[in-house]
């Protein structure tokens, strides 16, 4: 579901649907952040509360309708203990990169999500993959120039040769975390990724 922060991931009934698939056995990567962002009370609805707490915020919706809102870090401990429940096992991943640089670096993790997201994954003793920042290696190894032909829309959603890009650094973290039943699924291309 594109578009999509934790909170409307969930308040939608998307992550519930996931969660009633899930068998012993599956992985369930969890990346948000791009849409998390903003204000709770922003027109589109997607904002999450900051930090990895427990605080809410009860909000009313356009429709009239109350909605409780929870922090970035409560929504990605929820869906770690979802998983788990279900006998699946959790991966917590860092959002991909935005083409936005500052004095020839490319920015990582998105403001403090990068952080919020690696809390609550060490708390959870959780699979943790810094997409994030294996991304923006390699793109500061390409330079801004070479980058900026991944973006050609905007500095968030990227072409297909972005795309695979993304993917190419999402295969190498998972054979950095040594991930051996995913790692087996993989295609030959995939098996070639260092």
């Amino acid at each position: 579901v594109g578009g999509r922060s934790f909170r409307t991931f969930y308040g939608e009934g998307a992550w519930q649907k996931v969660v009633a698939a899930l068998k012993p056995g599956d992985f369930v990567v969890i990346e948000f952040g791009h849409n998390d962002g903003g204000a709770v009370t922003n027109s589109n609805g997607r904002g999450d509360l900051p930090g990895t707490g427990d605080e809410i915020q009860v909000i009313t919706r356009r429709d009239g309708t109350e909605e409780t809102v929870h922090t970035y870090g409560w929504y990605t401990r929820k869906f770690i203990r979802d998983a788990r429940e279900k006998g699946a096992t959790p991966v917590v991943s860092t959002t991909t990169v935005r083409n936005i640089w500052k004095d020839g670096r490319v920015e990582r993790g998105m403001g403090h999500m990068l952080e919020w997201a690696r809390q609550v994954a060490t708390e959870e003793k959780s699979l943790f993959l810094d997409h994030s920042n294996l991304t923006a290696d390699l793109y500061e190894k390409l330079g801004a120039e070479s980058v900026a032909r991944f973006f050609p829309a905007d500095h968030t959603h990227t072409s297909t040769d972005g795309a695979v890009v993304n993917a190419e650094t999402f295969v190498a973290g998972l054979k950095g975390l040594g991930v051996r039943p995913l790692i087996g699924f993989l295609n030959d291309r995939g098996r070639a990724i260092k």
